[in-house]
């Protein structure tokens, strides 16, 4: 039985109780009637209708939450809800999910994070109208093909897994405006992701990048480029034609220089130290003479120095 069944039955079975009677030992009829009481309540948590209970309706979205449950699998009853819109399975102890996920059509927000998934099911390539996928901290190695038929996904998170490529079909996702892949093991960009013109924001901090591909210039709406903590030699001169970038974390990489165009990049605005701030994020790295000294102007002082006369 499922801890989810075992917790719920345990509240309705202490609840639906009878009290006992000060010095008044319970009869056969009291134990009769009780032992009455708890298979049904376990009999109403499996149906359909007893997990439909617990589905609200939020902002005008049909929205379940089983977050926080001890699930170590889920009811086979949940993926018979097709009206969901919103489902919350984070923070459990899920290592596989069904291919009944792929009933779930209505589904706009999937939020898997903080479990210890191997692997998603390739029928999520059947949630067409998806457009947020919460699946970091888990224990992915790679996802399934199929992911890249969720052609209305606008946000995927894959932080925290031990993930090193990406599957070519991801290429579709053309409506993503914000992708998470730190903290895996990613050793060059995947090539799809430069087909992902739509991205905003990237975030590929703590991998193994040595470096940026020219194709980084592809993402031409890119806002937001975060490529802290992996082993960065170089920066592409391409990188400068990103002209809408507003924050680039570069710190703790193994740069000696920056590429002369990046004067280029005026929405920078200035050096930045808090992780929020907007601005070149650059500490960190073994500059050498006179990019070194010349920063210490700020950045202001950097791009005059790098401006062609």
């Amino acid at each position: 039985m499922f801890l989810l069944r075992q917790n719920i039955s345990k509240h309705h079975a202490s609840s639906d109780a009878a009290p006992r009677t000060a010095g008044r030992k319970p009869n056969s009829d009291d134990s009769k009637r009780q032992m009455r009481r708890k298979p049904s309540c376990i009999e109403n948590l499996s149906s359909v209708d007893r997990i439909r209970k617990h589905a609200t309706r939020h902002l005008g979205f049909s929205t379940l939450s089983l977050a926080m449950r001890g699930l170590e699998e889920t009811p086979d009853e949940l993926w018979e809800l097709q009206e969901l819109q919103k489902l919350n399975l984070s923070l459990n102890a899920l290592s596989a999910l069904p291919s009944g996920l792929g009933n779930l059509e209505n589904l706009v927000i999937l939020n898997l994070w903080g479990n210890e998934l191997l692997s998603l099911p390739p029928e999520i390539g059947r949630l067409g109208k998806l457009r947020v996928l919460f699946a970091h901290r888990n224990r992915l190695s790679d996802v399934p093909e199929e992911l890249g038929l969720c052609a209305n996904l606008e946000v995927l998170s894959l932080a925290n897994n031990q993930i090193s490529v990406l599957p070519n079909s991801l290429s579709e996702l053309r409506k993503l405006t914000k992708l998470n892949l730190s903290h895996n093991r990613i050793q060059h960009i995947p090539a799809c992701v430069y087909s992902m013109r739509s991205l905003v924001f990237l975030h590929l901090a703590n991998n193994r990048l040595e470096n940026l591909a020219d194709k980084i210039q592809e993402l031409v709406n890119l806002k937001i480029l975060i490529v802290e903590q992996n082993s960065l030699h170089a920066l592409p001169r391409t990188l400068c034609c990103l002209t809408g970038l507003e924050l680039l974390n570069v710190d703790f990489n193994e740069l000696q220089s920056v590429p002369d165009e990046i004067y280029k990049l005026r929405r920078l605005e200035k050096l930045a130290c808090h992780p929020l701030d907007k601005g070149l994020h650059i500490v960190h790295n073994p500059l050498v003479k006179p990019i070194k000294e010349v920063l210490q102007g700020g950045l202001k002082g950097l791009y005059n120095y790098l401006k062609p006369a």
